[in-house]
């Protein structure tokens, strides 16, 4: 008895400081995490004496171009340095700016950042916009619209936003009429109301679009993707007529907007010196931003 009386408060206090550590290792993992936060928002803002790198999340296509020839330069007097890191596809730049492990991207148009942001609960904001190649309609075996006959093969990209957008270009041709009362940048094939043509609609991933090209008539490619494959949009049967939601966005964390770099891009976008040099690059031919 003697003994059980001695060893339970023992046990006691065992239990008691196991419980005592393991809130502290709480304590600590949570203030670790706030840090970290504050860390990774710290990191857009500049320090006097200092450069802040930032690493700009693009796809295949002109935008890394575009962030290294034009938009980087002009943004080193403001204490940053820009450094690309390309993706593959049009998923991953997103989730890896949510998750924090780049700073920005440029790689979407308005439409697709609105529709992904709201399918994946993420929260992220478009800074402004910036010139944008539009999707093309190519072919290895058609010149022109006219020349499509009945029944061609037709390439489109399956992600939501783009395959809309898709269909809307070829309704601007007068290949497809969709149906009067869908939502333009919601539209999919079953919202075809009339196909004169008879054309088959085939959905593939957009990375594979100018590859198609070899296997079918025709094949409708976002800028991004004809400017890797050395597409030109005067080999085009037709360019799209752009409207404000599908001119490129740049796109930070909304937590980052405010922050001395998102403030940077923000009044660079719409400023002199950007349309000057756009004007004088490789891109200076491509759809402009409403804003200018």
């Amino acid at each position: 008895m003697t003994i059980a009386i001695f060893k339970r408060p023992d046990g006691i206090k065992r239990i008691a400081a196991a419980v005592l550590a393991a809130a502290t290792l709480i304590s600590v993992a949570a203030c670790g995490s706030g840090n970290s936060a504050s860390a990774s928002k710290e990191s857009l803002n500049t320090t006097k004496g200092k450069t802040t790198t930032i690493t700009v999340g693009v796809c295949a296509g002109p935008y890394g171009d575009m962030v290294d020839k034009v938009i980087a330069p002009l943004l080193k007097d403001d204490g940053f340095k820009l450094k690309t890191k390309l993706f593959n596809d049009y998923v991953q730049p997103n989730k890896a700016l949510a998750s924090g492990s780049i700073q920005a991207n440029l790689f979407q148009h308005g439409n697709y950042l609105k529709k992904f942001t709201a399918d994946n609960n993420l929260d992220l904001t478009s800074l402004g916009q910036t010139p944008t190649l539009g999707l093309g309609i190519y072919s290895n075996k058609y010149k022109s619209i006219d020349d499509i006959e009945d029944g061609a093969t037709v390439a489109i990209a399956n992600d939501g936003s783009n395959l809309a957008r898709s269909l809307g270009v070829l309704q601007q041709q007068g290949l497809v009429t969709l149906k009067g009362e869908v939502d333009a940048t919601k539209a999919t094939v079953n919202d075809i109301a009339s196909n004169p043509k008879n054309l088959k609609i085939k959905t593939i991933d957009a990375a594979q679009l100018a590859r198609s090209l070899d296997t079918v008539n025709v094949a409708l490619v976002p800028g991004n993707y004809s400017w890797a494959a050395d597409l030109k949009p005067a080999d085009a049967l037709a360019m799209e007529k752009q409207d404000d939601g599908v001119i490129e966005v740049f796109v930070v964390r909304t937590q980052d907007v405010d922050s001395d770099f998102g403030k940077a891009v923000k009044k660079l976008l719409v400023s002199q010196k950007f349309k000057d040099a756009i004007a004088k690059s490789e891109f200076k031919d491509f759809g402009k931003p409403t804003t200018w």
